[in-house]
């Protein structure tokens, strides 16, 4: 099978987790309104107030479009807060308010919309429901830090734990705590009753961690967020104001995120990265490869992980074991990367990508990596789709992959030799995914 043909492949396959991805048809699929109840996974909530409508992550807008259908005039007001650029097709609706805020740094429209959704919130009667949709992104396009700490300050404390290294679910247990709306206290503000449909994008889905859980209690503690402050060598960077509120939550003089679970809150997972390696692995099969998912819960530095993988596939396609070819290895999770000084352009699946064209260099063999909702880092790119052929091309081309890792500057590299991959936004967000076909 020729390279192309096996990118092609790669492409079927990844188009094919993509579509069981989708945000609209996880909550089309997931709940219904008969009138008077709403049903979600065949539990019921009766509704004898109106229905309160918020929606925040990057898949906020597809997320509200299937509720809206569902529910239609039903809804008394919304808000919906998503990302620079994913509002086209939105919901549009006089009642509904759409916000585009800042990802992956929160900026002063992602406070104005946790503000307009606390006042949302707050509106709600006993008698009323309000139904929340949550999906990746929510941690910084809904934010509103505690009293003392400045958006800036937020901001510079949440881009020290982005190029810290540091995994999602412990930058999320740092955000909840400087944070007046996550870790369940959106949730503490609502009379009536909760409804949360939940698109996931952290590894395992924890409900906790997705979007820093507004709606969920929460099991982290102040010592906890001291405690990934310390390993990763951001507390003495921290904003004096960050440190201030920390230190108070240790002494027991600040407030700590919800510990119980809120007999008026439902919460409910519609969409994961587990269910969008499934429909890989499924199109896969039907194309005739022997499909494997690796893991769905694969973390680590990107560079790490690729090789690691890597290593997979040159025992397959040198020794047909552990899975005889043709084969496709799928792998869901979140990788990073850990960035000292400055840095280039670029983002963890093209480092993933750059550095498993080392290990699967002269092999019949192609790996596509990307971040599911479409964008890899600060870039336009999804990620990179690499081959045998790629390391040679690198190296034609003047390019020396290990200056490039180093410098963490692998967008020019890739763009290079065709190897970025580009979806544009997807609309959906379940973790970053790996697709690797051995034919």
């Amino acid at each position: 099978m020729m390279i192309g043909d096996t990118k092609t492949i790669a492409f079927e396959i990844m188009n094919a987790a993509l579509k069981a991805a989708d945000p609209y048809m996880a909550v089309k699929n997931s709940f219904g309104f008969d009138g008077e109840w709403l049903i979600v996974k065949e539990e019921k909530f009766r509704v004898s107030g109106k229905i309160y409508l918020l929606a925040f992550g990057k898949a906020a807008c597809a997320m509200a479009k299937a509720a809206y259908e569902v529910l239609g005039e039903k809804i008394a007001e919304g808000l919906i807060v998503t990302k620079y650029g994913y509002a086209a097709n939105c919901v549009d609706d006089s009642k509904i308010t759409v916000i585009e805020a800042g990802h992956p740094v929160p900026d002063e429209n992602s406070m104005r919309g946790a503000l307009a959704g606390v006042e949302l919130a707050e509106k709600v009667g006993e008698e009323d429901l309000l139904l929340v949709l949550i999906s990746g992104g929510g941690s910084a396009l809904f934010t509103l830090p505690e009293d003392g700490i400045s958006l800036d300050d937020k901001i510079q404390t949440n881009e020290l734990l982005l190029k810290s290294g540091a995994k999602i679910y412990e930058i999320n247990t740092v955000r909840k705590h400087i944070s007046k709306v996550k870790g369940g206290k959106l949730a503490k503000l609502v009379k009536g009753t909760v409804v949360s449909l939940i698109l996931s994008d952290v590894v395992g889905d924890p409900l906790e961690a997705i979007a820093s859980g507004p709606t969920v209690s929460d099991p982290t503690t102040f010592e906890d967020a001291h405690r990934v402050l310390r390993l990763y060598g951001v507390w003495d960077k921290l904003p004096e104001s960050v440190r201030k509120h920390i230190e108070k939550g240790l002494r027991g003089e600040a407030e700590e995120t919800l510990k119980e679970d809120l007999p008026n809150v439902h919460n409910f997972i519609v969409g994961s990265g587990a269910i969008a390696c499934e429909a890989a692995k499924r199109k896969a099969e039907e194309l005739g490869f022997n499909a494997h998912i690796l893991t769905t819960t694969l973390e680590g530095k990107a560079r790490e992980v690729a090789l690691a993988i890597g290593s997979l596939i040159q025992e397959i396609a040198s020794r047909n074991r552990p899975f005889e070819r043709p084969a496709v290895l799928i792998a869901g999770g979140e990788w990073t990367v850990t960035i000292e000084g400055e840095a280039g352009l670029g983002g963890p699946n093209q480092e993933f990508a750059l550095s498993i064209a080392r290990k699967i260099a002269g092999l019949n063999a192609v790996v596509l990596a990307l971040d599911t909702d479409g964008t890899d880092g600060p870039t336009d790119a999804s990620g990179g789709i690499v081959d045998g052929s790629t390391l040679e091309n690198l190296k034609t081309a003047g390019i020396g992959v290990e200056e490039v890792l180093k410098k963490h500057d692998v967008y020019r590299a890739l763009e290079k030799v065709g190897a970025l991959l580009k979806t544009g936004p997807t609309g959906t967000n379940v973790n970053s995914l790996v697709i690797a076909v051995i034919p």
